[in-house]
């Protein structure tokens, strides 16, 4: 089955968000490193390749199922931040924005009985609720870290424990 036009500019503009939040990931770490937080910048450095991975997750699905894709200009990410803390309040705030636009998407393949990319949507349901929850979950940690310096390097420390994100997928099905 072929993809609509309407699913397919849906998935576009979200391949576009998706490397948006890629390069909002990478400034993140950016910002984390000049403030000497290598460890969240590298878990950030693995944000980063994941969002890419889920563009090209996207691509795959429109490439597969006869759409065309269309790459959009990505807007500048924001560069400061005010602690570690408000970094990852922004990223999940962020996660939180991804997921509703997902959902959307959803609708339209619902909408649409397009079971092809509802099949596909079902990874992306179940990689946000990680999402939400990884980057609330160091947010309230630093939250509960306060002004403790000792804490906040131990939890940088911890990050940097992060593993590397896999490739991106070679097609849309892909687990």
């Amino acid at each position: 089955m072929e993809i609509s036009k309407e699913l397919a500019d849906a998935i576009n503009d979200q391949i576009n968000f998706e490397l948006y939040s890629a390069y909002i990931y990478l400034s993140m770490a950016a910002w984390l490193e000049e403030n000497n937080l290598p460890g969240m910048a590298h878990w950030m450095e693995v944000q980063f390749n994941e969002e890419y991975a889920h563009a090209i997750r996207f691509y795959r699905h429109i490439i597969e199922r006869g759409g065309r894709v269309i790459f959009k200009a990505i807007d500048a990410p924001q560069t400061d931040w005010a602690s570690a803390l408000d970094v990852f309040e922004t990223a999940y705030e962020h996660e939180k924005v991804v997921t509703a636009r997902i959902y959307k998407i959803g609708e339209i393949a619902n909408k649409e009985g397009d079971k092809g990319a509802q099949s596909m949507l079902q990874w992306f349901y179940k990689e946000q609720v990680e999402e939400e929850k990884n980057t609330s979950e160091i947010r309230d940690n630093l939250k509960r870290a306060g002004d403790s310096r000792q804490i906040l390097f131990m939890l940088d420390r911890e990050l940097g424990a992060r593993p590397p994100a896999p490739a991106p997928p070679l097609d849309s099905m892909a687990p």
